[in-house]
């Protein structure tokens, strides 16, 4: 027998070079000290009796079918019986968790940086710890020894410390411990190196085996059928009248199962599954790993441990230790096997030896421990380590509930009830959107290159500090507008020569990515900044860029505490509200509804009467059946006419054009396709976001700078707020829209593509005697929320409504205009708001970030859902959403009663609620009326 300390020496003796990452798998070398593989569960549900074909007969027909048998595929059956859909048929290719989820550790850790995720894992231990247990009787195998997080520097101990703080809001009891008191908790760790430790007691372990059986026993017993060795061999698809894809039935080698719903919980597999009906399923397969160790003296009863900071985690195993982690040099498994079943691969030790190295730095017994056996089994991973769930944009009835990154054991139970609603339903009733497949741009979705890079940095970033300001170095320059690059034509030595020089990253500008965009975050004020090709943080071989500038901006915003280029983000947040900023939107999405029943389908699609004369601009939301807000935009009235595209779609009668946050602009889409389907408009939608730019220039000076530039009058009686026009700028056709997103006056223009660079010289040049400047969207982000301004998935998202979120102004409600989601709303304002956004601001100077908890009177209501510093009035604010702890309607006098705080990383601090806005409550900058003061 070998032990841990042996295998370090012997690992690192004689490392062999990784091979380079075109190769099909990279380099592996056989342990010479355990060959054992197996996992270490006293039960597992494979079988070795040879059965073939299916364990039961196929039903001719039924109202949903689930592929795959494991954790997902079973906790989505269960919830989908208990709300009442019984007619289900789980089909499995070989037998339940013989893909990835018998060889899963099963960690469950109740904290994470989200509230949708604590919520979904507190249903996930609700369900395996009593639910299933009280209705069948049967044991899941959960137990609950607790979890315990490492800290080894400030950074973490803090990130430890805010998601105490979101706990407290839930309930959850957890527990900052020094490390003197570590030691006492776990007196086999070594807490010399240690800066701190969370401790949260009831946290504990699943069984893979015990869960499934008890969940597929439970479906059953309400009406579902689970069939066994049945491989799904394609999937039946049809077109309807109105040219939409559907699901159809579900082909086996057995028989045929029709059906309208598919649920793709294929796991590793899915990506074959989707490709049967022509969906895209962007995860990728990758080994991870983890060694079981022999007996410790001492181990048992100690909770979990995730030492973030070495990569590692320690699982208790009765009397031993599961130890695994996650590596930045992952082996990608690129041809995955249909055949592969309860089966496992070789550890590479080259790879994993670094996992073992601060196992025994942290529970220094590992040194003279022996390891007993080996599991590395295949994990599908993602873009950006969330899962893909919900209905696949491409074609209806087919959901996918996959890509969990090695998590669907504890994400499991949350996730089954939400993807049973969401198939019930039509949506789920969380804010499941970071899981929402629709969070991709389509032209991502396929794009290899992407899924490949981001799938590995996710990987290898997931033990990382999550900071506020964080940017993923991989899949970048996807999609690039106009501003940021420029071609100019210049003449050397008689020859014409097309030249590429960067036009905003010139000026210094710091990008973030969204929806594979480059947008500018802020604006660097010692020269340029570029994003670089992946490196893959120097694994496979691959180099690592030296003197990375953007990496090293970014590693410099790692902090909880105001980042060092605050103050230039106050520069562009003080130069919009005393002169004029220009900031780049072109990220936008741009879409035109039109045709015969283009005007019904506005009337029920938004919730404000955007049927007013044409050159009106609209701000409305977007519902969903149970009133939640799927979208907040603008959306504009066009006069009939010829097409003069991008800026003009041709139409005969109602024509709309919609502006919409780019970074959710393939959730936009999608749900207004999925309406339209539903109530069978005949309409026509069409994306013109790549053809057209957008840039807003906003401030008191606003109108002087572009009054220069545009041939028409822009003051109050020619030009109100809420209009658009189509204008010349420079020479070239432009729709200008009076609108702000800061709270100033202010224009958007939106300008077909090859006339964004023209137009945006004009208005620098005009702009220079104001004093004009870029500005970003951490300006933007400022700026919309020291004015009251939603940010939608921040402060606005699906679970909330138009009247909680305080824009019942939005709602046509004094109209008798049906829309999507109305019936909710007239309920819900019948019986008063349960909830409400509430504006929250502290005379500290310390940062927030959002997830910070508030307490009225010393009792948690909420937490912050967003926060910033406002420049302008010089304060920390925050919007969050609370309740009364008494069950009762949250009335203005309620929030004008007792005393709210909020606690930011275990530290208390007064606030103070605001019913409005604290910056210009009376809307009057955004009218053009300034002071003189």
């Amino acid at each position: 027998m070998a032990f841990l300390g042996t295998a370090v020496w012997r690992v690192f003796g004689y490392r062999h070079p990784l091979g380079p990452l075109c190769r099909a798998r990279c380099y592996s070398v056989q342990s010479e000290f355990t060959t054992e593989k197996s996992v270490p569960y006293a039960k597992t549900l494979k079988q070795e009796d040879g059965l073939s074909g299916p364990t039961k007969p196929l039903p001719r027909a039924a109202d949903a079918v689930v592929i795959g048998g494991g954790s997902l595929g079973c906790q989505t059956l269960y919830h989908l019986c208990k709300m009442g859909m019984t007619n289900v048929v789980l089909l499995e290719r070989d037998r339940l968790t013989a893909g990835t989820t018998w060889h899963t550790a099963g960690l469950l850790w109740q904290l994470r940086p989200s509230d949708t995720e604590v919520e979904l894992l507190a249903h996930t231990r609700r369900v395996v710890s009593s639910e299933l247990e009280a209705e069948t009787g049967l044991e899941t195998g959960w137990i609950q020894n607790g979890g315990l997080f490492i800290a080894s520097n400030k950074q973490r101990l803090d990130e430890y410390k805010r998601l105490m703080s979101l706990g407290k809001v839930y309930g959850i009891e957890s527990h900052v411990l020094s490390p003197a008191e570590t030691k006492e908790l776990y007196p086999l760790m070594n807490v010399k190196d240690l800066y701190g430790t969370l401790y949260v007691p009831k946290d504990g372990t699943m069984d893979p085996a015990g869960t499934c059986t008890t969940l597929s026993r439970a479906a059953t017993a309400r009406g579902a059928m689970v069939i066994e060795n049945c491989p799904v061999t394609g999937i039946q698809v049809q077109t309807d009248h109105m040219g939409v894809r559907r699901v159809k039935a579900v082909e086996t080698d057995f028989g045929t199962i029709e059906t309208p719903c598919v649920v793709n919980c294929a796991g590793v597999w899915a990506t074959k599954l989707g490709k049967m009906v022509g969906v895209n399923v962007p995860l990728i397969a990758m080994h991870h790993a983890y060694v079981v160790t022999e007996r410790i003296e001492g181990i048992q009863n100690m909770p979990n441990v995730r030492d973030h900071d070495a990569s590692v985690y320690l699982r208790l195993q009765g009397d031993a230790l599961s130890v695994g982690g996650y590596e930045q040099n992952p082996i990608f498994w690129d041809e995955v096997s249909d055949k592969f079943a309860f089966s496992l691969f070789n550890l590479d030790w080259d790879v994993f030896m670094q996992h073992i190295e601060g196992a025994i730095n942290r529970v220094p017994a590992l040194e003279q421990t022996g390891i007993k056996s080996t599991v590395c089994g295949p994990e599908s991973f993602t873009a950006d380590h969330k899962p893909l769930m919900g209905e696949a944009p491409e074609v209806r009835g087919f959901f996918l509930g996959c890509g969990f990154n090695s998590a669907g054991m504890m994400l499991g139970g949350g996730c089954g009830k939400e993807l049973a609603h969401w198939i019930i339903h039509g949506r789920p009733e969380k804010d499941m959107y970071g899981y929402d497949i629709r969070r991709f741009h389509h032209s991502l979705t396929n794009n290899n290159r992407w899924i490949r890079e981001r799938s590995h940095e996710s990987y290898a970033k997931n033990y990382s500090v999550v900071f506020p300001f964080d940017e993923p170095l991989a899949g970048r320059k996807m999609r690039k507008d106009p501003f940021h690059q420029v071609t100019f034509l210049s003449i050397i030595f008689f020859f014409y020569l097309s030249v590429c020089l960067p036009l905003l990253q010139e000026q210094g500008c710091v990008f973030q990515e969204r929806h594979g965009w480059e947008r500018p975050g802020w604006f660097h004020k010692e020269g340029p900044a570029p994003v670089l090709d992946y490196d893959y943080y120097g694994a496979y071989g691959i180099p690592t860029h030296s003197d990375y500038k953007y990496n090293q901006l970014l590693g410099k915003e790692y902090t909880f505490d105001f980042p060092p280029h605050h103050d230039t983000i106050r520069d562009e947040c003080m130069t919009c509200r005393k002169a004029v900023a220009v900031f780049n939107m072109s990220y936008f999405g741009k879409f035109y509804l039109t045709g015969p029943d283009a005007k019904k389908a506005a009337d029920w699609l938004f919730t404000a009467d955007v049927n007013k004369a044409p050159g009106s601009t609209v701000y409305t939301c977007m519902l969903n059946e149970k009133g939640g807000t799927e979208s907040d935009l603008t959306v504009s009235r066009l006069e009939p006419g010829p097409a003069h595209l991008p800026l003009t779609p041709e139409s005969n009668g109602d024509a709309y054009y919609m502006a919409v946050g780019g970074g959710v602009a393939q959730h936009n889409w999608s749900h207004i396709r999925t309406v339209l389907q539903d109530k069978g408009f005949i309409c026509t939608l069409t994306d013109h976001s790549e053809d057209m730019g957008m840039i807003s220039i906003q401030g008191p000076k606003s109108r002087d700078l572009l009054q220069e530039v545009l041939d028409t009058d822009l003051s109050n009686e020619a030009f109100p707020f809420s209009t658009h026009k189509i204008v010349t700028a420079a020479g070239h056709k432009v729709r200008a829209m009076r609108l702000s997103f800061v709270g100033e006056l202010g224009w958007e223009l939106h300008i077909p593509k090859d006339s964004c660079l023209p137009v945006y010289r004009a208005v620098i040049d005009a702009g220079a005697k104001h004093g004009v400047r870029n500005a970003g969207y951490r300006a933007i982000d400022s700026l919309s929320i020291e004015k009251g301004y939603r940010h939608w998935h921040a402060d606005l998202r699906p679970d909330d409504t138009p009247l909680e979120a305080g824009l019942a102004f939005t709602c046509k409600m004094k109209t008798s205009i049906p829309f999507l989601g109305r019936k909710a709303l007239e309920s819900q304002k019948a019986e008063g708001l349960r909830r409400r956004i509430v504006c929250f601001t502290i005379d500290e100077k310390v940062p927030m970030f959002g997830l910070e908890a508030i307490f009225h009177n010393g009792v948690p209501v909420g937490h912050l859902r967003r926060a910033e510093f406002g420049f302008a009035i010089n304060k920390t604010i925050g919007y969050g959403y609370i309740r009364n702890p008494d069950g009762g309607v949250v009335s203005p006098d309620f929030i004008r009663s007792g005393e709210f705080t909020l606690e930011r990383m275990g530290v208390v601090y007064k606030a103070k609620a605001h019913l409005k806005s604290p910056f210009d409550p009376e809307n009057k900058r955004v009218k053009g009326i300034y002071s003189t003061d």
